[in-house]
């Protein structure tokens, strides 16, 4: 009899393990921080979340490395901004892992920008606008309201990709939610003041920010997307500003800042280095984290 018990409990705990093994977390490729902080907020326990990039680099510029294709090679589903911001990297990592649940058009292929309305698409695009988005600007991870229409888009996949944990998927959504929602009107609130403000960017990286907030951004110092300004055109947009005054240039915390420094001591502008995204600054280590510190970066220049 107790030999009989011993083999029940043993088989008990072997079908629990290989359960667990079988159950245990969806695996996710993040190619940005801002999507890795959210895909954690969604799976909590139930995620493996690892990111390809940190927030002090250009996500333009990646280089397809041996141990990102290993990651995606093992990825249930691989999340990225998209809009042809990874388009110099994300596809050889595709090819490369050899992974059919991660392909385009694949249940574990995700794109943020799909699920939004983008900004700045362009008409046309030929070679003498630089390095311009064709599907428009992918930089929306500063408007907290696009945040949410990801949130959701994105915790549907998830519950579709690992079904055995949709419950719990479903119940960090709604907690999720309701904590965002409750701090895009605080984050409303705390930056009323900031409407209309004009302001200077280095690179057109903060449109989605800008239409958030009510900015106004009355000039961008990169004369093309990607193309660091020279002097002489630092010099015009100086000689612009003598007309139309601006309240501060703002860049990137993993940009260059030698153009915005140059128009900090030339115009007497403030310039003001924002975290972009999650990693960002060492205060945004979340995505809430994220926002406050940007808006207290903006709202410091303007009221110096």
């Amino acid at each position: 009899m107790k030999k009989t018990i011993s083999l029940f409990f043993v088989s008990v705990v072997l079908f629990s393990s290989i359960a667990t093994q079988a159950h245990a977390g969806i695996k996710i490729f993040s190619c940005e921080p801002e999507w890795s902080a959210l895909a954690t907020e969604l799976g909590a326990t139930a995620a493996d979340v690892y990111t390809a990039t940190h927030g002090l680099q250009d996500p333009h510029h990646i280089q397809a490395r041996p141990s990102l294709i290993a990651r995606v090679r093992n990825a249930d589903l691989v999340i990225c901004t998209g809009a042809e911001l990874e388009v110099g990297w994300l596809p050889l990592l595709l090819q490369q892992s050899g992974n059919p649940k991660i392909q385009v058009g694949q249940t574990g292929y995700f794109m943020a920008t799909d699920f939004v309305k983008k900004l700045e698409v362009p008409k046309r695009v030929d070679r003498s606008m630089g390095d311009i988005h064709a599907e428009g600007n992918p930089h929306i991870q500063l408007d907290p309201r696009l945040i949410a229409t990801v949130a959701l888009a994105l915790s549907q996949r998830m519950q579709q990709i690992d079904p055995f944990q949709r419950e719990h998927y479903a119940n960090s959504y709604k907690q999720f939610s309701e904590r965002w929602q409750q701090a895009i009107q605080r984050w409303n609130q705390l930056a009323a003041p900031l409407k209309g403000v004009p302001v200077v960017s280095q690179h057109n990286g903060f449109v989605y920010l800008y239409d958030w907030l009510g900015i106004q951004e009355i000039a961008v110092l990169e004369p093309q997307h990607g193309v660091d300004p020279s002097v002489s055109h630092l010099q015009k947009i100086l000689n612009n500003l003598k007309q139309k005054p601006a309240r501060m240039v703002i860049y990137a915390g993993y940009q260059d800042p030698r153009a915005s420094q140059w128009l900090n001591k030339n115009a007497g502008l403030p310039a003001v280095q924002l975290p972009f995204t999650v990693g960002g600054s060492t205060s945004a280590n979340n995505l809430y984290s994220l926002m406050d510190d940007t808006l207290a970066k903006l709202l410091k220049a303007n009221n110096p």
